[in-house]
């Protein structure tokens, strides 16, 4: 399990297994958001075992699938609260955590300027500075 830590309230990682489940309740997360679609590819473990696994071991689940590299207003729109509300720190996936990182960059841009979510991304090992467009776009939305 690969995990890249944003800040203090989140986490991403690429596609985790039931097996990891425990170990992130461990780690002290407090919720689990999966923003990887069932079945993208074959081989991807079911996420309603992930989400069995999850609360069995007192993580909250949030299942927010977003498809791969076609990232919508509407899904930064859901992602937007459920991360603000969440139970931290929360760790989110999908298939590289890439996705993850954008959605936390274009939402969290709605209160935060571009130049610093860039750098937390990209200490986190993600080079987000083409979003800066979307990025100027979501501050104009209300919170």
């Amino acid at each position: 399990m690969e995990l890249r830590k944003i800040d203090d309230e989140i986490t991403v990682a690429p596609q985790i297994t039931v097996a990891d489940v425990s170990r992130i309740a461990e780690l002290g997360f407090k919720t689990l958001v999966a923003n990887r679609p069932d079945h993208e590819e074959p081989g991807q473990p079911a996420m309603e075992d992930i989400e069995r696994a999850a609360r069995e071991h007192g993580l909250d689940w949030v299942y927010l699938p977003v498809a791969s590299g076609n990232i919508l207003d509407s899904d930064v729109d859901a992602f937007d609260p459920m991360i603000r509300d969440a139970k931290k720190p929360v760790l989110a996936f999908c298939r590289s955590g890439t996705r993850c990182c954008v959605l936390w960059a274009l939402s969290s841009a709605r209160r935060k300027p571009a130049d610093e979510l860039i750098s937390k991304a990209r200490h986190a090992g993600y080079d987000i500075s083409g979003l800066v467009p979307r990025m100027v776009q979501q501050a104009g939305k209300p919170q």
